[in-house]
């Protein structure tokens, strides 16, 4: 009997565990999926750093950023991104391309900068008036840019 008796003492201490267990396996992925979601949804996708939302990490990571050069080509896209608001994209692709002919180093980040503003005529001017700027720079990356914002 002595045997039985440790065996149903065993299993009444394994019982409250294993609904634990299985709690924190039904409970987790839930909220880690949540968790992420938000996260996603807190990232600035338009690429207007006026529509960004600064969090606590924002302004450590700001301080950061101030102290380390930014790349040239970072530097000329958002040059050229202020210039195609305040102007319009042809004026932008015209000095891109410009960019391009003086540092030839720029052209690997010409189509990907081009993209970058063809994505931002298209949030300004729509699909149809954003196309109307499209030029050869790049390998017409402006169109495609404008394509992928529209589609």
């Amino acid at each position: 009997m002595k045997h039985s008796t440790t065996q149903q003492t065993r299993r009444g201490h394994r019982g409250p565990a294993r609904q634990l267990g299985r709690t924190l396996a039904l409970v987790l992925p839930v909220v880690l999926v949540l968790s992420g979601t938000l996260a996603v949804t807190r990232v600035n996708w338009s690429g207007d750093p006026s529509d960004s939302v600064l969090t606590a990490t924002d302004v450590t990571s700001a301080g950061a950023k101030n102290t380390a050069p930014r790349a040239p080509q970072d530097v000329l896209r958002d040059q050229l991104l202020t210039e195609l608001q305040a102007k319009n994209p042809g004026v932008a692709l015209t000095h891109l391309q410009q960019a391009v002919d003086e540092r030839p180093s720029l052209g690997r980040h010409c189509a990907s900068i081009a993209r970058a503003l063809g994505r931002a005529a298209v949030r300004m001017y729509g699909p149809t008036r954003a196309q109307s700027y499209a030029r050869p720079v790049c390998d017409t990356a402006f169109a495609s840019g404008v394509a992928a914002a529209h589609s």
